[in-house]
């Protein structure tokens, strides 16, 4: 499968050794999800190591790891469509955190909608139980 297909087609391709590949990268990481502090979408899971938390912190825009390209990733910095800290949280085991954000752009996905547009989450498609598991928008 593509990877047009599997990031906007409609069969579900779960990627459930996504954690295997995470824990062989060569970086110390920890989930790090960001929702939208107004209306409360989440919009995207990633993973950030100590650098990413606290370029996070301080730039002021959601910042990640990216485990598929080894590297600093601070959302939007290329696409423009970053995302703006209003808090950072940590759950109570200290092994997450949540950015809670305001979107400045388009949207927070890098895929686009029917419009063009970037989609405001990543979570923009729905399972669905039947004959093959499926999804719809």
């Amino acid at each position: 499968m593509n990877h047009h297909e599997l990031e906007e087609g409609k069969t579900l391709q779960i990627d459930f050794k996504k954690l295997a590949k995470v824990s062989g990268c060569a970086e110390d990481l920890i989930p790090a999800v960001a929702q939208d502090h107004d209306t409360g979408e989440v919009l995207i899971v990633g993973y950030a190591n100590e650098l990413a938390l606290q370029t996070a912190l301080r730039e002021n825009m959601a910042t990640f790891w990216s485990t598929s390209r080894n590297e600093l990733w601070i959302k939007g910095k290329t696409s423009g469509d970053y995302l703006e800290i209003v808090e950072v949280r940590v759950n109570c085991e200290q092994n997450s955190v949540l950015y809670r954000v305001r979107p400045k752009g388009q949207g927070a996905c890098h895929t686009k909608g029917k419009d063009g547009l970037a989609r405001s989450g990543c979570y923009y498609r729905i399972i669905e139980e039947g004959d093959k598991l499926r999804f719809r928008e």
